[in-house]
């Protein structure tokens, strides 16, 4: 099967585009995407997740309310007292009896 010469012309700039002379400017692309993109991206996201979090501080902590059907406790967790979740937050997370600390902030 003879090939044309206009595909022989197209075999032959496809076969080039593949050399390293075409990725030398790589690298170089990717490291000011980084410094232009990536990292005002992420001053963008720590200023929205701080100023949620001042925003989050003004709101009082909501009354304890003992439902029967929460913070049931058929056996004791296997580490502390058992009364205390692994990742236990005194603030915000309640005992079966109510919040640990009094205060509300």
């Amino acid at each position: 099967m003879a090939s044309s010469p206009a595909r022989l012309l197209l075999r032959r700039a496809f076969a080039s585009a593949a050399s390293h002379e075409s990725h030398e400017g790589g690298a170089k692309t990717w490291k000011i995407l980084s410094f232009v993109l990536a990292l005002p991206g992420v001053t963008v996201c720590m200023i929205n997740a701080y100023m949620k979090m001042l925003e989050h501080a003004k709101h009082p902590r909501p009354d304890f309310v003992a439902y029967p059907h929460l913070r049931i406790r058929s056996k004791p967790w296997p580490w502390g007292d058992g009364n205390h979740s692994l990742f236990h937050n005194s603030h915000t997370n309640a005992l079966p009896t109510g919040y640990e600390d009094g205060h509300d902030h």
